[in-house]
């Protein structure tokens, strides 16, 4: 990797010769601007306004612009002479934990590599104090025209530096969050957790950038005299005004995402009609106690409430009188041991059944 800077870290009195190299690099693609009706390149030139004519890069000077727009001329030796003991000196002024550092500070990312065999030594002494303190370094140094604040820190084998804004660059969030009052239901917070359990972690390797990949198939497709490739259409989710059915369609899809249900989620109930009474040539009593029920008390608690409501014009005769072999049924099983519980529920269970067979005599 190509050095952008050459000096040294100053730490106390040990000094380490380095060099600054970028540690990122950028993949996007970059456009000219052209003439569209014949395909010209379109650039700038540099043109003097007062003599209306294209000046060369050796002409070109830095000047300050004065709130009366008068321009005061600074030359590169105006700005040699400025008193700045770290124009080419990372001068290392503290050490704090990490956590101290706000992310809204950091910048650009740099590698520092050791500069020679005699930095070698201070170089791995700078990185083992660094690993075992658990402290980064904290930094000035001067590039491109200005002095800067940075942050040493160990990434690999290697010391990293990441370039610092002043604290008093960094923005307040003033009428940044919404108003005071709003109240968050722990239902709510349930399902935001849910949702994030769900959507768990990711190696950051796996993910890329989709639309420089789109772009480059349309640049190669383009180069190549074919059509570009058409976007596909997604499905838009429609606008949810409910937060808890937005939290649940949203825990739900990352569940889809992920093929499957996250292990220990709740099943969802199913649903399932009720069967259709079949018609008859009269109108029937409505019957509480002939639905089934998957358990033995809710049969007799069924047809306990079912015995003395059943009374109507149509069928009330009947009824009344199936209801009473029940009851001696179940008094005469009551009165037994608790061996003999099991008897009274099949005779009540069959309760329903001689009811039915009354009704179709009836009818």
């Amino acid at each position: 990797m190509r050095s952008i800077w050459n000096g040294a870290i100053s730490f106390g009195l040990v000094s380490i010769p380095i060099k600054l190299v970028n540690a990122t690099e950028s993949h996007s693609v970059s456009f000219r601007q052209i003439h569209t009706e014949d395909g010209g390149r379109i650039r700038y030139r540099k043109v003097c306004e007062l003599e209306d004519r294209e000046v060369t890069q050796a002409e070109i000077g830095k000047a300050y612009e004065d709130a009366d727009g008068s321009m005061i001329p600074i030359t590169d030796e105006d700005l040699s002479h400025l008193p700045i003991p770290t124009a080419r000196t990372i001068e290392i002024v503290a050490f704090v934990p990490e956590e101290r550092i706000d992310p809204l500070q950091m910048g650009s990312a740099y590698y520092l590599a050791a500069s020679g065999a005699p930095a070698a030594k201070p170089y791995t002494l700078l990185r083992e104090a660094l690993k075992r303190s658990n402290r980064v370094a904290i930094a000035k140094f001067a590039l491109r025209g200005r002095e800067r604040l940075g942050m040493l820190r160990v990434v690999g084998d290697a010391i990293a530096m990441h370039s610092l804004l002043w604290p008093d660059e960094v923005r307040a969030p003033e009428g940044v969050a919404p108003d005071a009052g709003v109240t968050v239901r722990d239902q709510e917070l349930d399902l935001a957790d849910a949702l994030m359990d769900t959507l768990g972690e990711i190696d950051l390797d796996d993910l890329h950038d989709e639309y420089q990949e789109a772009l480059e198939e349309v640049i190669a497709a383009k180069s190549a005299g074919e059509a570009p490739p058409e976007a596909r259409e997604e499905e838009r989710p429609g606008k949810v005004l409910d937060l808890m059915a937005a939290l649940e369609s949203s825990v739900r899809a990352a569940r889809e995402s992920r093929g499957g249900e996250a292990p220990g989620a709740a099943e969802e109930a199913e649903v399932r009609p009720l069967p259709r009474a079949q018609k008859s040539s009269g109108r029937a009593p409505k019957e509480t106690g002939g639905k089934k029920s998957t358990s033995a008390a809710a049969k007799k608690t069924a047809a306990k409430k079912a015995a003395p409501k059943k009374s109507t014009a149509a069928a009330g005769k009947s009824t009344a009188k199936s209801a009473q072999p029940a009851k001696k049924a179940t008094a005469g099983s009551t009165a037994k041991k608790t061996a003999g519980r099991s008897a009274a529920a099949k005779s009540t269970a069959k309760t329903p059944a001689k009811k039915a067979a009354s009704r179709k005599r009836s009818a």
